[in-house]
């Protein structure tokens, strides 16, 4: 089995920076895409940003390159950078592995519990 644990979220004013972590827990051998998603109550859920195992990034075009991901291989962690952060921005954050190989096997489309970013003065 394979978890992802996220952390970082909370409360920032506008114009503030956060940064999130996800880190997958289990007998991972490799993942192949990983990503933030976030989620307003009533909408969607939305890609923010993924990456991939070799690094190639793609964003949102709402984040204007305000926003950046990156990752650790070794210790399967991904990370999101947010820069100029604006009310439009709260949301719940999601880590996603598209797929994972693990001992046992391929899992895919694995998703964390999700972390508040709140952006208030």
């Amino acid at each position: 089995q394979v978890q992802l644990v996220e952390s970082g979220g909370g409360l920032v004013q506008p114009g503030g920076s956060l940064r999130l972590s996800c880190a997958a827990i289990g007998r991972i051998s490799r993942i192949y895409t990983m990503g933030w998603y976030r989620q307003v109550p009533g909408k969607q859920r939305e890609l923010v940003a993924a990456i991939t195992r070799g690094g190639s990034t793609n964003y949102a075009e709402s984040e204007n390159g305000r926003f950046t991901i990156s990752r650790e291989n070794a210790n399967n962690t991904v990370y999101l950078q947010m820069n100029s952060l604006k009310p439009e921005d709260t949301a719940v954050y999601y880590c996603n592995a598209d797929t994972v190989l693990t001992a046992m096997g391929y899992l895919r489309n694995i998703w964390g519990q999700g972390t508040q970013v709140t952006v208030s003065s």
